[in-house]
């Protein structure tokens, strides 16, 4: 009788802090443990760490990894990744460190000892810790970011984490065609929304950027320190975009990281032209350049919560020939979606109206609704599908579509809530 269990420790029926655990009666494996970045971070539930024999990390963004240096407070666990995911967290979790150290169970310290015991796996390279195998496939998320493909007993369970089809300047698609399935953990961040088609969007964005910078204005593009940035910097580099584009804050420092892992990129050439054409701002002389010459500056953070971006809207928003284009998801109650619906941000310390002109160009990195639900139908066999990392009522929404459209067993779970495979 097969003894092979999943459990949900977080990212269920919510996005961020999403930790999974593939339990044999030998082994135990546990798939990310991130991080809610509320006010104060919110964490999975606990798991003793003498329980787990080792880590899966799917990809580098905090929802998904920022909780693993608790695992390093004693003692010293595996985790599984591959060497531009370990780079990249280094940037986000010191990151976190800096700007959250007094809620954190955790210090540089147990960072550096994650980063000491990774082990990095290729794509499609088989690795087995105790009675179960495990390989990654790409996710076309952002670069390093991975599906790790689980074989134990006789079954095999994927695990989405974040993932993309529709390939984008950085990355290609993910391509779904693992065979036979028994089980699917499957993220639902846009079960309910459509993505413009990707082409139509650039020119968009493009066209909007030009018109701006035609009219001696300047464009601020809050946008994700990793990934983000550097799709919207090959985006306007692959349109020939002919104004200057500044890279700022934590965008500049990820950019080289990732331009030291070509092998993770659709077009490493592509990437090196539009980071090379791009200017990296160094100082604070820089950034008072950029916010008052035409041109476009990417910086994070992709919310306005902190970063560069702060310094730039309290400049570019006070007149009406800026703009303000949003290329990132905005979570309610954060300063980007209070700028989307009311026009307003803090501005020298006051809530304010934003003069330049505010829109949200839609440059996802996870599937819409109709990618989650092509994703679902590619899948071979008849998985049972867990839907996790959902806002609002996603995860119970795509669950209802699966079992009522394509009679597959599908469930959301809760925190806490444990399956036989």
């Amino acid at each position: 009788m097969s003894q092979l269990q999943i459990g949900f420790l977080g990212g269920t029926r919510e996005v961020g802090r999403i930790a999974i655990t593939v339990k044999t009666e030998k082994t135990q494996l546990l798939l990310d443990y991130g991080a809610m970045l509320d006010h104060t971070p919110g964490f999975p539930m606990h798991i003793p760490p003498k329980d787990v024999d080792a880590i899966i990390l799917s990809h580098s963004h905090l929802d998904h990894s920022g909780a693993i240096p608790i695992f390093y407070v004693q003692g010293s666990k595996p985790l599984y990744t591959n060497r531009v995911t370990t780079e990249l967290n280094q940037l986000l979790i010191s990151d976190f460190i800096h700007l959250s150290s007094y809620y954190l169970p955790f210090e540089y310290l147990e960072l550096k000892a994650m980063t000491n015991n990774s082990r990095y796996l290729d794509f499609d390279t088989e690795q087995k810790v105790g009675d179960i195998n495990f390989q990654f496939k790409n996710a076309g998320h952002i670069p390093g970011s991975v599906q790790p493909l689980i074989e134990t007993q006789g079954k095999r369970i994927l695990f989405t984490g974040d993932f993309n089809l529709t390939e984008t300047r950085l990355l290609p698609g993910a391509k779904m065609d693992y065979g036979d399935l028994d089980a699917v953990i499957i993220e639902s961040t846009y079960a309910t929304e459509e993505h413009t088609e990707r082409m139509q969007l650039e020119k968009n964005f493009v066209e909007a950027c030009t018109d701006t910078c035609e009219r001696g204005g300047t464009v601020l593009v809050p946008a994700f320190g990793v990934g983000r940035s550097q799709e919207i910097a090959c985006v306007l580099n692959a349109h020939h975009f002919e104004y200057p584009v500044t890279l700022d804050g934590m965008a500049r420092e990820v950019s080289r990281v990732i331009m030291n892992y070509p092998q993770f990129l659709k077009d490493p050439r592509a990437f090196s032209d539009a980071i090379h054409s791009a200017e990296l701002v160094e100082g604070w002389r820089d950034r008072r350049k950029a916010a008052k010459s035409s041109g476009v500056i990417i910086s994070p953070a992709g919310m306005l919560k902190g970063g560069p971006a702060m310094f730039y809207i309290s400049k570019v928003g006070k007149k009406s020939n800026n703009a303000v284009f949003l290329v990132s998801y905005q979570i309610p109650g954060t300063p980007g979606k209070e700028l989307l619906e009311k026009g307003m941000c803090i501005i020298d310390g006051n809530m304010r109206k934003v003069k330049a002109r505010v829109q949200h160009f839609d440059f996802s990195s996870h599937c819409g609704a109709t990618e989650l639900k092509e994703a679902v139908k590619r899948l071979g066999g008849n998985p049972k599908i867990y839907v996790v990392h959902g806002a609002e009522r996603n995860c119970e929404y795509f669950a209802k579509w699966a079992r009522e459209e394509l009679g597959r067993e599908a469930v959301a779970p809760k925190a806490g809530d444990t399956f036989k495979v």
